[in-house]
Protein backbone atom coordinates (compact mmCIF):
# COMPACT_ATOMS: atom_id res chain seq x y z
CA UNK A 1 0.00 0.00 0.00
CA UNK A 2 3.24 2.21 0.32
CA UNK A 3 4.34 1.73 -3.45
CA UNK A 4 3.41 2.66 -6.94
CA UNK A 5 3.26 1.34 -9.92
CA UNK A 6 6.10 2.66 -12.33
CA UNK A 7 6.21 2.61 -15.92
CA UNK A 8 8.89 0.53 -17.75
CA UNK A 9 12.07 2.46 -17.68
CA UNK A 10 12.56 2.87 -21.32
CA UNK A 11 12.89 5.84 -23.70
CA UNK A 12 9.69 5.44 -24.79
CA UNK A 13 8.63 5.96 -21.51
CA UNK A 14 10.07 9.03 -21.01
CA UNK A 15 6.86 10.96 -21.80
CA UNK A 16 5.04 9.14 -19.21
CA UNK A 17 7.24 9.48 -16.16
CA UNK A 18 7.48 12.90 -16.46
CA UNK A 19 3.35 12.87 -16.72
CA UNK A 20 3.74 10.97 -13.32
CA UNK A 21 6.76 12.91 -11.12
CA UNK A 22 4.93 16.15 -12.00
CA UNK A 23 1.28 15.11 -11.17
CA UNK A 24 2.30 14.15 -6.96
CA UNK A 25 3.64 17.30 -6.73
CA UNK A 26 0.61 18.81 -5.05
CA UNK A 27 0.01 15.42 -2.43
CA UNK A 28 1.93 15.18 0.52
CA UNK A 29 0.91 11.34 0.44
CA UNK A 30 1.61 10.34 -3.35
CA UNK A 31 4.85 12.40 -2.76
CA UNK A 32 5.56 9.69 0.03
CA UNK A 33 4.28 6.72 -2.39
CA UNK A 34 6.54 8.20 -5.48
CA UNK A 35 9.65 8.45 -2.85
CA UNK A 36 9.53 4.85 -1.89
CA UNK A 37 9.08 3.18 -5.17
CA UNK A 38 11.73 5.13 -6.44
CA UNK A 39 13.97 3.94 -4.21
CA UNK A 40 13.15 -0.10 -3.52
CA UNK A 41 13.31 -0.37 -7.61
CA UNK A 42 16.21 1.54 -7.48
CA UNK A 43 15.00 3.41 -10.55
CA UNK A 44 17.34 6.79 -10.16
CA UNK A 45 20.34 4.67 -11.56
CA UNK A 46 18.23 2.94 -14.34
CA UNK A 47 16.90 6.39 -15.33
CA UNK A 48 20.65 7.89 -15.65
CA UNK A 49 21.31 4.90 -17.89
CA UNK A 50 18.88 6.13 -20.47
CA UNK A 51 20.61 9.70 -20.02
CA UNK A 52 23.61 8.42 -21.37
CA UNK A 53 22.23 6.70 -24.40
CA UNK A 54 20.10 9.95 -25.23
CA UNK A 55 23.03 11.84 -25.46
CA UNK A 56 25.17 9.50 -26.97
CA UNK A 57 22.49 9.73 -29.83
CA UNK A 58 22.08 13.00 -29.42
CA UNK A 59 17.87 12.41 -28.57
CA UNK A 60 16.94 16.01 -27.49
CA UNK A 61 13.47 15.38 -26.85
CA UNK A 62 14.82 12.77 -24.60
CA UNK A 63 16.89 14.85 -23.21
CA UNK A 64 14.87 17.67 -22.03
CA UNK A 65 12.26 14.78 -20.23
CA UNK A 66 15.03 13.15 -18.25
CA UNK A 67 15.61 17.42 -17.16
CA UNK A 68 12.23 17.93 -16.05
CA UNK A 69 12.55 14.25 -14.28
CA UNK A 70 15.34 14.49 -13.01
CA UNK A 71 14.68 18.03 -11.56
CA UNK A 72 11.21 16.74 -10.37
CA UNK A 73 12.50 13.63 -8.12
CA UNK A 74 14.22 16.45 -6.32
CA UNK A 75 11.31 18.64 -5.68
CA UNK A 76 10.03 15.75 -4.39
CA UNK A 77 12.16 16.65 -1.28
CA UNK A 78 13.17 13.63 -0.34
CA UNK A 79 16.37 12.06 1.82
CA UNK A 80 16.34 8.77 1.04
CA UNK A 81 16.71 10.22 -3.02
CA UNK A 82 18.99 12.93 -1.97
CA UNK A 83 21.46 10.04 -0.55
CA UNK A 84 21.20 8.35 -3.82
CA UNK A 85 21.67 11.18 -6.04
CA UNK A 86 24.23 12.75 -4.00
CA UNK A 87 26.64 9.41 -3.97
CA UNK A 88 29.89 8.98 -6.19
CA UNK A 89 27.90 6.52 -8.65
CA UNK A 90 25.21 8.60 -9.46
CA UNK A 91 26.37 12.38 -9.37
CA UNK A 92 27.56 13.29 -12.39
CA UNK A 93 24.45 11.65 -14.27
CA UNK A 94 22.21 14.08 -12.30
CA UNK A 95 24.60 17.02 -13.47
CA UNK A 96 24.50 15.62 -16.47
CA UNK A 97 20.63 15.35 -16.84
CA UNK A 98 19.95 18.83 -15.32
CA UNK A 99 22.63 20.38 -18.33
CA UNK A 100 19.58 19.83 -20.80
CA UNK A 101 17.14 22.77 -19.62
CA UNK A 102 14.47 23.35 -22.55
CA UNK A 103 14.47 27.37 -21.52
CA UNK A 104 18.25 27.00 -22.30
CA UNK A 105 20.00 27.41 -25.88
CA UNK A 106 23.01 25.02 -25.42
CA UNK A 107 23.48 22.75 -22.50
CA UNK A 108 24.79 23.57 -19.26
CA UNK A 109 28.52 22.44 -17.78
CA UNK A 110 27.66 21.05 -14.72
CA UNK A 111 29.61 18.10 -15.12
CA UNK A 112 32.45 19.37 -15.54
CA UNK A 113 31.96 22.10 -13.11
CA UNK A 114 32.14 19.45 -10.25
CA UNK A 115 34.34 17.31 -11.62
CA UNK A 116 36.88 20.28 -11.47
CA UNK A 117 36.35 21.67 -7.87
CA UNK A 118 36.19 18.14 -6.64
CA UNK A 119 39.84 17.96 -7.98
CA UNK A 120 40.62 21.50 -6.50
CA UNK A 121 39.15 20.65 -3.01
CA UNK A 122 41.82 17.89 -2.55
CA UNK A 123 44.12 20.34 -1.09
CA UNK A 124 41.79 21.18 1.84
CA UNK A 125 43.86 19.09 4.31
CA UNK A 126 41.39 16.24 5.73
CA UNK A 127 42.54 13.00 7.06
CA UNK A 128 39.45 10.91 8.06
CA UNK A 129 37.67 9.54 4.63
CA UNK A 130 34.24 9.72 5.88
CA UNK A 131 34.63 13.18 7.00
CA UNK A 132 35.76 13.60 3.54
CA UNK A 133 33.37 11.91 1.51
CA UNK A 134 30.25 14.12 4.05
CA UNK A 135 32.10 17.33 2.30
CA UNK A 136 32.01 16.20 -1.22
CA UNK A 137 28.31 15.44 -0.48
CA UNK A 138 27.45 18.48 1.33
CA UNK A 139 28.87 20.39 -1.37
CA UNK A 140 26.87 18.50 -4.12
CA UNK A 141 23.91 19.47 -2.50
CA UNK A 142 24.61 22.80 -2.47
CA UNK A 143 25.68 23.31 -6.09
CA UNK A 144 22.16 21.21 -7.08
CA UNK A 145 19.91 23.37 -5.10
CA UNK A 146 21.74 26.56 -6.31
CA UNK A 147 20.74 25.07 -9.96
CA UNK A 148 16.98 23.93 -9.13
CA UNK A 149 16.11 26.42 -6.82
CA UNK A 150 13.55 28.40 -8.90
CA UNK A 151 12.67 32.65 -8.55
CA UNK A 152 11.87 33.21 -4.54
CA UNK A 153 8.44 34.02 -6.53
CA UNK A 154 7.93 31.08 -8.11
CA UNK A 155 7.43 28.52 -4.87
CA UNK A 156 6.11 28.81 -1.25
CA UNK A 157 7.35 28.86 2.22
CA UNK A 158 9.22 25.74 3.16
CA UNK A 159 10.21 25.16 -0.59
CA UNK A 160 12.94 22.02 0.12
CA UNK A 161 13.15 22.45 3.48
CA UNK A 162 14.50 19.18 3.70
CA UNK A 163 16.96 19.93 1.05
CA UNK A 164 18.32 23.04 3.27
CA UNK A 165 17.68 20.55 6.32
CA UNK A 166 19.95 17.77 4.72
CA UNK A 167 22.95 20.53 3.30
CA UNK A 168 22.57 22.16 7.47
CA UNK A 169 23.00 18.91 8.96
CA UNK A 170 26.14 17.97 6.69
CA UNK A 171 27.73 21.43 7.86
CA UNK A 172 27.48 20.55 11.25
CA UNK A 173 28.79 17.40 11.19
CA UNK A 174 31.52 18.80 8.99
CA UNK A 175 31.99 21.20 11.97
CA UNK A 176 32.04 18.68 14.41
CA UNK A 177 34.38 16.77 12.59
CA UNK A 178 36.81 19.43 11.92
CA UNK A 179 37.22 20.81 15.40
CA UNK A 180 38.13 17.34 16.74
CA UNK A 181 41.17 17.82 13.99
CA UNK A 182 44.01 20.28 15.83
CA UNK A 183 45.93 20.39 12.80
CA UNK A 184 43.01 21.28 10.35
CA UNK A 185 42.75 25.32 10.59
CA UNK A 186 46.83 25.70 11.32
CA UNK A 187 47.08 23.64 7.92
CA UNK A 188 44.37 25.80 6.05
CA UNK A 189 46.18 28.81 7.24
CA UNK A 190 49.63 27.87 5.76
CA UNK A 191 48.98 26.63 2.55
CA UNK A 192 46.41 29.86 1.83
CA UNK A 193 49.71 32.09 2.57
CA UNK A 194 52.41 29.49 0.97
CA UNK A 195 53.79 30.68 -2.64
CA UNK A 196 53.75 27.34 -3.31
CA UNK A 197 50.05 26.84 -3.17
CA UNK A 198 48.82 27.55 -6.81
CA UNK A 199 45.77 29.97 -7.45
CA UNK A 200 42.79 27.56 -8.45
CA UNK A 201 43.44 25.69 -5.16
CA UNK A 202 44.07 28.36 -2.90
CA UNK A 203 40.81 30.12 -4.39
CA UNK A 204 38.91 26.89 -3.89
CA UNK A 205 40.53 26.44 0.07
CA UNK A 206 39.49 30.41 1.12
CA UNK A 207 35.84 29.15 -0.66
CA UNK A 208 35.89 26.46 1.72
CA UNK A 209 37.04 28.25 4.79
CA UNK A 210 34.95 31.24 4.29
CA UNK A 211 31.48 28.91 3.61
CA UNK A 212 33.26 26.87 7.06
CA UNK A 213 33.74 30.33 8.98
CA UNK A 214 30.13 31.91 7.73
CA UNK A 215 28.54 28.47 9.26
CA UNK A 216 30.11 28.52 12.02
CA UNK A 217 29.44 31.89 13.30
CA UNK A 218 25.29 30.94 12.54
CA UNK A 219 25.94 28.71 15.74
CA UNK A 220 25.98 31.07 19.15
CA UNK A 221 26.75 28.26 21.68
CA UNK A 222 30.07 27.73 19.37
CA UNK A 223 30.86 31.18 18.09
CA UNK A 224 32.90 32.42 21.17
CA UNK A 225 34.90 29.33 21.23
CA UNK A 226 35.75 29.04 17.53
CA UNK A 227 36.48 33.02 17.34
CA UNK A 228 38.60 32.41 20.28
CA UNK A 229 40.40 29.23 18.67
CA UNK A 230 40.78 31.47 15.33
CA UNK A 231 42.46 34.71 16.80
CA UNK A 232 44.51 32.24 18.57
CA UNK A 233 45.95 30.46 15.38
CA UNK A 234 46.79 33.41 13.63
CA UNK A 235 43.41 34.22 11.53
CA UNK A 236 44.16 37.81 11.60
CA UNK A 237 47.90 37.75 10.14
CA UNK A 238 46.70 35.13 7.04
CA UNK A 239 43.90 37.67 6.27
CA UNK A 240 46.59 40.40 6.17
CA UNK A 241 48.29 38.94 3.54
CA UNK A 242 45.41 37.12 1.61
CA UNK A 243 44.10 40.96 1.72
CA UNK A 244 47.44 42.08 -0.51
CA UNK A 245 47.12 39.24 -3.01
CA UNK A 246 46.71 40.29 -6.66
CA UNK A 247 43.97 37.63 -6.83
CA UNK A 248 40.30 39.22 -6.75
CA UNK A 249 38.63 36.37 -5.52
CA UNK A 250 41.00 36.02 -2.74
CA UNK A 251 40.62 39.22 -1.52
CA UNK A 252 37.05 39.35 -1.70
CA UNK A 253 36.56 35.81 0.20
CA UNK A 254 39.49 37.45 2.90
CA UNK A 255 37.40 40.32 3.05
CA UNK A 256 34.22 38.36 3.94
CA UNK A 257 35.57 36.52 6.76
CA UNK A 258 37.07 39.32 8.30
CA UNK A 259 33.38 41.70 7.86
CA UNK A 260 32.60 38.06 9.59
CA UNK A 261 35.23 38.82 12.69
CA UNK A 262 34.53 42.32 12.88
CA UNK A 263 30.70 41.88 13.24
CA UNK A 264 31.26 38.89 16.08
CA UNK A 265 33.88 40.06 17.38
CA UNK A 266 35.22 43.10 16.83
CA UNK A 267 37.21 43.61 20.04
CA UNK A 268 39.34 41.02 19.26
CA UNK A 269 40.69 42.59 16.04
CA UNK A 270 41.15 46.18 17.67
CA UNK A 271 43.42 44.24 19.79
CA UNK A 272 45.09 42.94 16.86
CA UNK A 273 45.79 46.25 15.62
CA UNK A 274 46.85 47.94 18.99
CA UNK A 275 49.09 44.66 19.61
CA UNK A 276 50.96 45.56 15.49
CA UNK A 277 51.04 49.23 16.40
CA UNK A 278 53.07 48.55 19.25
CA UNK A 279 55.33 45.65 18.36
CA UNK A 280 55.76 46.90 14.24
CA UNK A 281 57.43 49.81 12.92
CA UNK A 282 56.62 48.62 8.83
CA UNK A 283 53.58 49.26 6.74
CA UNK A 284 52.20 45.99 6.15
CA UNK A 285 50.32 46.56 9.14
CA UNK A 286 45.71 45.27 8.69
CA UNK A 287 44.71 48.26 9.03
CA UNK A 288 46.63 49.94 6.73
CA UNK A 289 45.93 47.14 4.40
CA UNK A 290 42.63 47.81 4.70
CA UNK A 291 42.95 51.61 3.93
CA UNK A 292 44.39 50.77 0.34
CA UNK A 293 43.02 47.81 -0.60
CA UNK A 294 39.36 50.29 -0.11
CA UNK A 295 41.05 53.27 -1.94
CA UNK A 296 42.74 51.76 -4.59
CA UNK A 297 40.12 48.50 -5.60
CA UNK A 298 39.88 49.11 -9.67
CA UNK A 299 37.70 46.19 -10.08
CA UNK A 300 34.03 47.47 -9.89
CA UNK A 301 33.18 43.80 -9.59
CA UNK A 302 34.86 43.39 -6.28
CA UNK A 303 33.05 45.93 -4.52
CA UNK A 304 35.47 45.63 -1.86
CA UNK A 305 35.63 49.00 -1.02
CA UNK A 306 32.32 49.15 0.28
CA UNK A 307 32.58 46.22 2.23
CA UNK A 308 35.51 47.43 3.41
CA UNK A 309 34.47 50.85 4.09
CA UNK A 310 32.21 49.51 6.28
CA UNK A 311 34.34 47.16 8.74
CA UNK A 312 36.69 50.65 8.86
CA UNK A 313 33.70 52.04 9.96
CA UNK A 314 32.84 49.51 12.61
CA UNK A 315 36.34 49.48 14.22
CA UNK A 316 36.86 53.40 14.89
CA UNK A 317 33.47 53.71 15.98
CA UNK A 318 33.27 54.97 19.35
CA UNK A 319 29.98 54.46 19.89
CA UNK A 320 30.51 50.85 19.09
CA UNK A 321 33.49 50.38 21.30
CA UNK A 322 32.53 51.88 24.28
CA UNK A 323 29.59 49.42 24.51
CA UNK A 324 32.63 46.80 25.11
CA UNK A 325 35.62 49.05 26.16
CA UNK A 326 36.35 51.89 28.77
CA UNK A 327 36.74 55.85 27.38
CA UNK A 328 40.42 55.56 28.29
CA UNK A 329 40.87 52.16 26.01
CA UNK A 330 38.81 54.18 23.30
CA UNK A 331 41.01 57.20 23.48
CA UNK A 332 44.25 54.97 23.54
CA UNK A 333 43.07 53.33 20.14
CA UNK A 334 41.91 56.21 18.37
CA UNK A 335 45.49 57.94 19.48
CA UNK A 336 46.88 54.86 17.84
CA UNK A 337 44.48 55.07 14.78
CA UNK A 338 45.71 58.87 14.19
CA UNK A 339 48.99 58.61 15.23
CA UNK A 340 49.97 55.16 12.98
CA UNK A 341 47.12 55.02 10.01
CA UNK A 342 45.02 58.24 9.02
CA UNK A 343 48.06 59.75 6.60
CA UNK A 344 46.78 56.48 4.94
CA UNK A 345 43.93 57.59 4.48
CA UNK A 346 44.49 61.46 3.60
CA UNK A 347 47.55 60.06 1.50
CA UNK A 348 45.88 60.60 -1.78
CA UNK A 349 44.37 63.84 -1.15
CA UNK A 350 48.08 64.83 -0.17
CA UNK A 351 49.56 63.24 -3.37
CA UNK A 352 47.42 63.66 -6.03
CA UNK A 353 48.00 67.22 -6.19
CA UNK A 354 51.22 69.37 -7.10
CA UNK A 355 52.03 72.07 -4.86
CA UNK A 356 53.76 75.48 -5.25
CA UNK A 357 54.70 77.56 -2.44
CA UNK A 358 55.15 81.39 -1.82
CA UNK A 359 55.12 83.86 0.90
CA UNK A 360 52.81 85.80 2.38
CA UNK A 361 52.56 87.64 6.12
CA UNK A 362 51.45 85.86 8.36
CA UNK A 363 50.74 87.86 11.45
CA UNK A 364 47.36 86.64 12.16
CA UNK A 365 48.58 82.76 11.44
CA UNK A 366 50.11 82.51 15.36
CA UNK A 367 47.31 80.96 16.50
CA UNK A 368 47.62 77.73 14.36
CA UNK A 369 50.39 75.65 13.49
CA UNK A 370 50.51 75.56 9.95
CA UNK A 371 51.71 79.30 10.32
CA UNK A 372 54.13 80.56 7.43
CA UNK A 373 53.51 80.08 3.84
CA UNK A 374 50.33 79.40 1.95
CA UNK A 375 49.82 75.98 0.04
CA UNK A 376 48.72 76.49 -4.03
CA UNK A 377 47.19 73.45 -4.85
CA UNK A 378 46.82 72.23 -8.64
CA UNK A 379 44.44 69.20 -9.25
CA UNK A 380 44.79 66.19 -10.85
CA UNK A 381 41.54 65.32 -12.03
CA UNK A 382 40.74 61.76 -13.76
CA UNK A 383 37.70 59.53 -12.77
CA UNK A 384 39.87 57.09 -11.18
CA UNK A 385 41.80 59.60 -8.95
CA UNK A 386 38.10 61.04 -8.37
CA UNK A 387 36.90 58.05 -7.24
CA UNK A 388 39.43 57.45 -4.91
CA UNK A 389 39.34 60.83 -3.52
CA UNK A 390 35.85 60.42 -3.04
CA UNK A 391 35.80 57.43 -1.03
CA UNK A 392 38.80 58.56 1.02
CA UNK A 393 36.55 61.90 2.28
CA UNK A 394 33.31 60.09 3.05
CA UNK A 395 35.57 58.29 5.76
CA UNK A 396 37.04 60.99 6.72
CA UNK A 397 34.14 62.72 6.92
CA UNK A 398 32.78 60.19 9.26
CA UNK A 399 35.72 61.04 11.33
CA UNK A 400 34.80 64.49 11.98
CA UNK A 401 31.52 63.98 13.10
CA UNK A 402 32.91 60.69 15.69
CA UNK A 403 36.56 61.74 16.09
CA UNK A 404 35.82 65.29 17.62
CA UNK A 405 39.24 65.93 19.60
CA UNK A 406 41.69 63.58 17.51
CA UNK A 407 40.53 64.82 14.13
CA UNK A 408 40.36 68.15 14.30
CA UNK A 409 43.60 68.50 15.91
CA UNK A 410 44.33 66.67 12.34
CA UNK A 411 42.87 68.84 10.40
CA UNK A 412 43.77 72.12 11.26
CA UNK A 413 47.64 70.52 11.84
CA UNK A 414 47.71 69.58 8.08
CA UNK A 415 45.32 72.28 6.98
CA UNK A 416 43.39 69.49 5.53
CA UNK A 417 40.31 71.38 4.84
CA UNK A 418 42.29 73.79 2.21
CA UNK A 419 43.45 70.69 0.48
CA UNK A 420 39.83 69.48 0.29
CA UNK A 421 38.37 72.33 -0.88
CA UNK A 422 40.95 72.49 -4.26
CA UNK A 423 38.30 69.90 -5.26
CA UNK A 424 35.33 71.86 -5.36
CA UNK A 425 37.28 72.17 -8.99
CA UNK A 426 36.62 69.24 -10.23
CA UNK A 427 34.81 67.75 -13.20
CA UNK A 428 33.23 65.30 -11.60
CA UNK A 429 30.58 67.21 -9.72
CA UNK A 430 30.43 63.75 -7.00
CA UNK A 431 33.50 64.99 -6.32
CA UNK A 432 33.18 68.64 -5.70
CA UNK A 433 29.68 67.70 -3.57
CA UNK A 434 32.00 65.25 -1.34
CA UNK A 435 34.18 68.22 -0.38
CA UNK A 436 31.40 70.32 0.43
CA UNK A 437 30.01 68.09 2.42
CA UNK A 438 33.08 67.73 4.55
CA UNK A 439 33.13 71.42 5.00
CA UNK A 440 29.36 71.42 5.83
CA UNK A 441 30.12 68.08 8.44
CA UNK A 442 32.73 70.50 10.05
CA UNK A 443 30.56 74.19 9.81
CA UNK A 444 27.53 71.85 11.70
CA UNK A 445 29.72 71.13 14.75
CA UNK A 446 29.74 74.85 15.29
CA UNK A 447 32.98 74.58 17.12
CA UNK A 448 34.88 77.82 17.69
CA UNK A 449 38.08 76.39 17.04
CA UNK A 450 36.79 75.07 13.54
CA UNK A 451 35.50 78.17 12.49
CA UNK A 452 38.52 80.62 13.56
CA UNK A 453 40.36 78.16 11.60
CA UNK A 454 38.02 78.47 8.11
CA UNK A 455 38.28 82.57 8.67
CA UNK A 456 41.60 83.02 9.10
CA UNK A 457 42.63 80.81 6.34
CA UNK A 458 40.46 82.21 4.26
CA UNK A 459 38.44 78.80 3.36
CA UNK A 460 35.07 80.36 2.25
CA UNK A 461 36.63 81.64 -1.03
CA UNK A 462 36.34 78.63 -3.16
CA UNK A 463 32.68 77.78 -2.14
CA UNK A 464 32.47 81.13 -2.77
CA UNK A 465 33.58 81.08 -6.37
CA UNK A 466 31.34 78.01 -6.39
CA UNK A 467 28.54 79.62 -6.16
CA UNK A 468 28.65 82.10 -8.75
CA UNK A 469 30.29 79.39 -11.04
CA UNK A 470 26.99 77.49 -10.58
CA UNK A 471 24.39 80.47 -9.91
CA UNK A 472 22.53 80.18 -12.78
CA UNK A 473 22.04 76.45 -12.78
CA UNK A 474 20.00 74.05 -10.90
CA UNK A 475 21.85 70.68 -9.39
CA UNK A 476 23.12 69.07 -6.42
CA UNK A 477 25.72 71.01 -5.81
CA UNK A 478 24.18 74.60 -6.21
CA UNK A 479 21.87 73.25 -3.85
CA UNK A 480 24.20 71.71 -1.02
CA UNK A 481 25.97 75.28 -1.41
CA UNK A 482 22.54 77.21 -0.75
CA UNK A 483 21.84 74.89 1.98
CA UNK A 484 25.71 75.81 4.14
CA UNK A 485 25.01 79.00 4.28
CA UNK A 486 21.34 79.00 4.84
CA UNK A 487 22.34 76.69 7.78
CA UNK A 488 24.57 79.74 8.86
CA UNK A 489 21.76 82.25 8.86
CA UNK A 490 19.31 79.92 10.25
CA UNK A 491 21.74 78.75 13.42
CA UNK A 492 22.97 82.38 13.75
CA UNK A 493 26.67 81.47 13.51
CA UNK A 494 27.89 85.27 14.04
CA UNK A 495 31.22 85.08 13.70
CA UNK A 496 31.35 83.33 10.36
CA UNK A 497 28.01 85.38 8.92
CA UNK A 498 30.18 88.69 9.70
CA UNK A 499 33.78 86.68 7.86
CA UNK A 500 31.23 86.07 4.88
CA UNK A 501 29.68 89.83 4.89
CA UNK A 502 32.41 91.30 5.12
CA UNK A 503 34.53 89.65 2.37
CA UNK A 504 32.32 88.27 0.08
CA UNK A 505 28.72 90.52 0.03
CA UNK A 506 29.93 92.06 -2.88
CA UNK A 507 30.54 89.41 -4.79
CA UNK A 508 27.43 87.48 -3.59
CA UNK A 509 25.23 90.87 -4.63
CA UNK A 510 24.55 88.91 -8.07
CA UNK A 511 23.14 86.04 -6.74
CA UNK A 512 19.38 87.45 -6.73
CA UNK A 513 17.20 84.34 -6.93
CA UNK A 514 17.48 83.54 -3.28
CA UNK A 515 17.13 85.51 0.04
CA UNK A 516 19.92 83.12 1.55
CA UNK A 517 22.60 85.87 1.15
CA UNK A 518 20.24 89.14 2.19
CA UNK A 519 19.25 87.18 5.29
CA UNK A 520 23.22 87.03 6.35
CA UNK A 521 23.56 90.22 5.77
CA UNK A 522 20.40 91.31 7.80
CA UNK A 523 21.77 89.28 10.77
CA UNK A 524 25.00 90.92 10.62
CA UNK A 525 23.47 94.19 10.40
CA UNK A 526 21.34 93.64 13.43
CA UNK A 527 24.29 91.89 15.61
CA UNK A 528 26.33 95.57 14.84
CA UNK A 529 23.31 97.23 16.01
CA UNK A 530 23.29 94.96 19.24
CA UNK A 531 26.84 95.55 19.69
CA UNK A 532 26.71 99.34 19.27
CA UNK A 533 24.12 99.44 21.84
CA UNK A 534 25.81 97.56 24.28
CA UNK A 535 28.98 100.26 24.14
CA UNK A 536 26.91 102.62 24.33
Amino acid sequence: SGLMDLPTCEIHSLREIADLVTSVRLSRIRKEKLALSLKNEDYIPKLLQLFQVCESVKNTEGLHLLFDIVRGILYLDKVILFEVMFSDECILGVAGCLEYDPCLTQPGWHRESLTKIAKLQEIIPIRDPELRQKIRQTFRAQYIQAIILPNPSDFEEGFLSTLNSFISSGKEEILHGLQKDEAFLPEVFAQLTSEATAGEQRRELIKFFKEFCAFCFTLPEKRGAFLQTLAKLGILPTLEKLLGMDDLQVRSAATDILSYLVDFSPAIVQAFVMQEAWQSENNTQLITEIIKQMLCSSNPEFGGDHRLMEILHALIDPKKMLARASHLEVFEFLDVFYNRYIHVLTAPLLDDTSEEWYEIGNDNFNFFPFEGPYILIFLVDNYQTAEILASALELLSFCVKRHKYHMKIYIIKKDLLRRILVLMKSNHKFLALSALRFMRRIIGLKDQLYNRYITLGKLFEPVVNAVLDNKNRSNMLQSALLELFEFIRKEDIRFLIAHIVENFSDSLESVKYVHTFQGLKTKYEQAKEEKNKKLN
